[in-house]
């Protein structure tokens, strides 16, 4: 196996999770060893994490001590739009650091070197072991994008807390709303796959910030909301797999629940309730218009239109292929990708099915070159943990129903309204194969109202983009493209500008 499997795993997440679940602990268990040369590392400190797939993300760790001589310490992972993550254990000697940030299973080890101003270590999580160079700086780094909105917003905005009572869970979020005279047509923004907070924020992007002020300038109200365990919302995710927070259908009783939620706002038009869901929300649109009849209408940006089996194929080839990877290697992942996914969907016996594909994933690293276990990230002193972290994620209950989740018959009976875009270099949801496949099943189904549309140059999070690979996200300063978003802007406004045409 080389890193190109890795990443195919790790995108399924989104690239949410980064190089792994860094998400919000509800506090610090303050265990932390105190030394007196803590003096030299205090202050902050920056430094790059290089992932599968030619990503970047920033952690920042902020060291500083108490008039009482106690040591404080918090992370950021700044292109995550995490902050204030407990460093539950700092310790330093002779130069040696160790961070450890039990939340999130994470740590890091490093020297301090002679000037003072440069850690040099690694960072280990879930199994995995990545170099870390931590460079002292003066102030935290700006992560705002152009796109980003600058308050004072010209529409209201309010804190919300509401449940979903059949799950027992609290979800937090934010509602945007118009000044002018209500009630207001609205939408609830559903995200992709992988722990996310409501503005869907990725590698120094926030789409669903940028998408949610934008159409509350044009008289719709918004809500946006923290995925389970994330933020405000409840639901412990700090000793769980990445995708193990629930599967695709227990998401869409969260967004059954913010339905109800809008309709107990008068300010909220009931008749003009709508979804916009990314990604795997565009899995969750469709289930949600389904179950209730309160949809007024569905916008899927990227939404899959086949089985995430198909996908992950499809995925990893368009994907290698812009990386640059060869042939060969892109036929072994392939072959192995096959193998450990007919375990998956074969073998229901999670104990039995975790220890196929150990072996599977243990035979193809021990057939493997030095220089390609370097490149695929994997390393000996922690190569059980490595694989039992990636076995854990396989077997989770997410990943046995995104694979065998054919969204056609769904859609099929999808009778509101119905717009269904993609970008023309996605390269984690391919246009062609999921737009024909959403239009044919909408068609099938007798839908009287839908627009399905390919948009030249936008890549999976609807940024221009050159290749569409997800090692560009980051890069791009553009978070979504203008034309995205006047296209679902007056789509939107269209639909719900007269109740009456509504079918």
């Amino acid at each position: 196996m080389n890193k190109k499997i890795v990443i195919c795993l790790f995108l399924l997440a989104i690239i949410a999770a980064g190089s792994g679940c860094i998400s919000k602990p509800a506090a610090s268990d303050g265990n932390i060893d105190n030394n007196s040369a803590i003096e030299e590392i205090e202050g902050l400190w920056l430094g790059t994490l290089k992932v599968q797939g030619g990503m970047e993300i920033r952690l920042l760790f902020n060291i500083s001590t108490s008039p009482e001589g106690s040591v404080n310490a918090t992370m950021d992972s700044l292109d995550q739009g995490v902050k204030g993550i407990p460093v539950e254990v700092v310790t330093y000697k002779d130069g040696n650091l160790h961070l450890g940030v039990k939340s999130i299973r994470g740590a890091f080890d490093g020297t301090l070197k002679e000037d003072g101003k440069t850690i040099e270590g690694e960072w280990k999580q879930s199994g995995s072991a990545l170099p870390l160079v931590l460079s002292c700086i003066d102030e935290t780094p700006d992560t705002r994008r152009e796109q980003d909105p600058v308050k004072p917003y010209p529409y209201d905005e309010e804190e919300v807390v509401y449940e979903n009572e059949e799950a027992g869970v609290k979800l937090a979020g934010t509602l945007t709303v118009p000044q002018s005279e209500g009630p207001f047509p609205a939408v609830i923004l559903i995200s992709g796959s992988g722990p996310q907070n409501r503005d869907e924020e990725i590698l120094g992007h926030r789409p669903f910030l940028v998408l949610s002020d934008y159409l509350t300038r044009r008289g719709i109200a918004v809500l946006r909301v923290d995925d389970r365990g994330v933020g405000g919302s409840t639901g412990n995710l700090s000793q769980a797999t990445t995708f193990s927070q629930g599967t695709t259908e227990d998401f869409a009783g969260d967004v059954l629940a913010g339905i109800e939620y809008l309709k107990s706002r008068e300010e909220i038009d009931p008749d003009r309730i709508g979804l916009i869901g990314h990604s795997e929300g565009g899995l969750i649109a469709p289930m949600v218009a389904v179950k209730s009849p309160d949809v007024a209408f569905i916008v899927l940006m990227a939404g899959q239109g086949i089985t995430g089996e198909e996908i992950s194929y499809l995925q990893s080839d368009l994907i290698s292929r812009a990386e640059g990877v060869d042939n060969e290697t892109i036929a072994r992942n392939n072959a192995l990708m096959k193998s450990m996914y007919s375990v998956i969907k074969e073998e229901q016996n999670d104990t039995i099915a975790a220890e196929k594909l150990r072996k599977l994933i243990v035979d193809e690293v021990e057939n493997m070159s030095e220089k390609e276990k370097m490149n695929s990230g994997y390393s000996e002193d922690v190569l059980d943990a490595q694989v039992n972290a990636q076995v854990q994620n396989l077997i989770s209950p997410w990943m046995r129903f995104f694979l065998t989740y054919d969204p056609v018959p769904t859609l099929m009976k999808v009778k509101c309204p119905v717009l269904a875009i993609n970008g023309e270099k996605d390269l984690q949801v391919p246009p062609k194969e999921n737009l024909q496949a959403i239009e044919e099943a909408l068609k099938a189904g007798g839908n009287r109202d839908y627009t399905v549309k390919e948009l030249p140059g936008l890549n999976h999070l609807f940024q221009t983009a050159q290749t569409g690979s997800p090692s560009e996200y980051a890069k791009i300063n553009e978070t979504i493209s203008p034309a995205a978003l006047e296209l679902i802007g007056n789509w939107v406004s269209e639909h719900t500008a007269d109740t009456e045409n509504r079918q």
